[in-house]
Formats: C-alpha cells, sequence, structure tokens
C-alpha cells in the first residue's frame, strides 16, 4: 500500500474512546434517567473508520454492518433494557457473539436521541415534515422530549396522513375525522401514547407518535383530539441518521445509514 494511502486511512479514523466521549459530551447522556446504558455498550475495534447507523441493534443490522465491514454501528435501541433478562442467552447471545467476532463497536442512544435540540428524533421529525416547534408541553419532562408546534398551514387529517405516507413511507393509522381541519399539534416519537394527555392538557388538535393501545383510542375520541400513529420505526429514523452524517463531516470518517423497516 503507497504511503500516502496509509496516510490518508489514518486520518480518516477516530479513536473509539474519543467518540464515546465525544457523543456522551454532545447527547448530555450523563442527565437522563434511562431504561437503558446509554453510550458505548459493546466494545469493538480501538479505531473508528466507518460507522454504520440504523434504528435498533438488530441482527439483520449487525450482518449488513459486518458485509460492509464497519467497524461501529450507532443506533437508538441498544441492548439491555431494564426489565429483560440479564443472562446473554438465544437472540441476545447470537447479536452479541457476531459483534464480537467481528470486532464491531456498538453505541446506543435511547433518551438522550430523541430530546437533543439539533439531531433529536422529535426535533428531526419536524424538520422532515416542515413544521413549526413552538416548545415543550411540560417543564416537568426532559426537555425535548414531548414537543408542542404547528403546521405551516391548516390541513385536513386525511391531508396529513398522506404528507406521512410520502415522507415516512409509512401508513399511519388515524383515530379521528379525515375532513377535520388541524393547526395546532404535539409529537412524541416511538412508543409514546402514554403522553396523549399532554396534547389534550395543550388543547391541540392532534397527538402524533409512532404507536397506539386500545385505552388510547377511547382517550382520544373521548377528548376529541385526533391521533396519528406512524410507526416506531418510522418516526425515529432521523435522529441517529442525522447523528452519524454529523460525525462523518466532523472527524471524516465513512457513515452508512442502514433502514430495517418494520410494519408498526
Amino acid at each position: 500500500m503507497p504511503f500516502w494511502a496509509m496516510v490518508e486511512i489514518i486520518i480518516m479514523a477516530i479513536e473509539t474512546q474519543d467518540l464515546v466521549q465525544y457523543l456522551d459530551a454532545l447527547l448530555q447522556s450523563n442527565k437522563f434517567k434511562d431504561y437503558c446504558p446509554n453510550g458505548l455498550q459493546v466494545q469493538g475495534k480501538a479505531h473508528i473508520g466507518r460507522i454504520i447507523t440504523g434504528v435498533s441493534a438488530t441482527s439483520e443490522l449487525i450482518e449488513k454492518a459486518i458485509e460492509l465491514k464497519a467497524d461501529a454501528i450507532l443506533v437508538h435501541h441498544g441492548y439491555f433494557w431494564k426489565g429483560e433478562s440479564q443472562t446473554i442467552t438465544g437472540m441476545k447471545y447470537k447479536r452479541i457473539k457476531a459483534l464480537l467476532e467481528h470486532d464491531i463497536n456498538l453505541f446506543g442512544y435511547h433518551l438522550p436521541l430523541d430530546c437533543h435540540a439539533e439531531f433529536g428524533n422529535n426535533t428531526q421529525l419536524a424538520q422532515i415534515m416542515n413544521w413549526q416547534v413552538m416548545g415543550d408541553v411540560n417543564d416537568t419532562l426532559p426537555k425535548g422530549l414531548v414537543l408542542k408546534g404547528k403546521l405551516k398551514t391548516p390541513i385536513t387529517n386525511q391531508q396529513l396522513v398522506q404528507q406521512f405516507k410520502q415522507n415516512l413511507d409509512f401508513d399511519p393509522l388515524l383515530i379521528g375525522n379525515p375532513n377535520q381541519l388541524i393547526e395546532n399539534i404535539v409529537w412524541c416519537t416511538g412508543a409514546a401514547q402514554s403522553y396523549l394527555q399532554y396534547a389534550i392538557d395543550e388543547s391541540a388538535d392532534a397527538f402524533i407518535t409512532g404507536e397506539i393501545s386500545e385505552n388510547t383510542v377511547h382517550q382520544a375520541k373521548e377528548n376529541e383530539i385526533s391521533y396519528f400513529a406512524c410507526g416506531h420505526h418510522a418516526t425515529e429514523r432521523y435522529g441517529v441518521k442525522s447523528l452519524g452524517e454529523h460525525l462523518s463531516s466532523k472527524f471524516g470518517i465513512e457513515h452508512i445509514f442502514v433502514d430495517c423497516p418494520v410494519p408498526v
């Protein structure tokens, strides 16, 4: 290999521990009381030149990272969740074994990646959908977790459904009158159906999240608020993708976003 090529490889990589420190500081992960550890979850190579991003650290994503000869994977949904078995067996064993055998680092950031003012899932969804962000709904929640805002122009529920289909490549479930005009909205990506009450308290026209529960249907109907379930995965693609693009721009490392969509 020519000397200049060796120099280029060295320049276009970052030490793993340096990336850990940078991401932890950027996302302020120490400020969150989360359901899983945030940061480096599985240690791999000491230097990172190619990073894969995705929503969840599934076997499908890991296999793609191996195929692409990645040094690291950065996801929103990593491992070691509260309440799950602490044993490394079955599916968890297979995933971690693959990471270790190929010396691939796994980074996972959950709430810090939901809430970040620039790279957060909620902020990124607003950018994708061209919404005007007005701020947080409640001072007791982590800043950026549940946002309120306005559509640039009032539209019907059905028109917003079409926008979701076009921008998120997902067919949302709507609870509400398709012809109802909406303008003021509250949203939280992922599985945030339990936050519907915040939208009701804000007198919002609609609440937007990824998932829905049986009781949420009744709560939305009886409070006459439109509810959009736009897909857990579909609403949370954009935070980790934008963060990967940022890392590539800042450190010169290669970034590839791998989408492994799910139907819910």
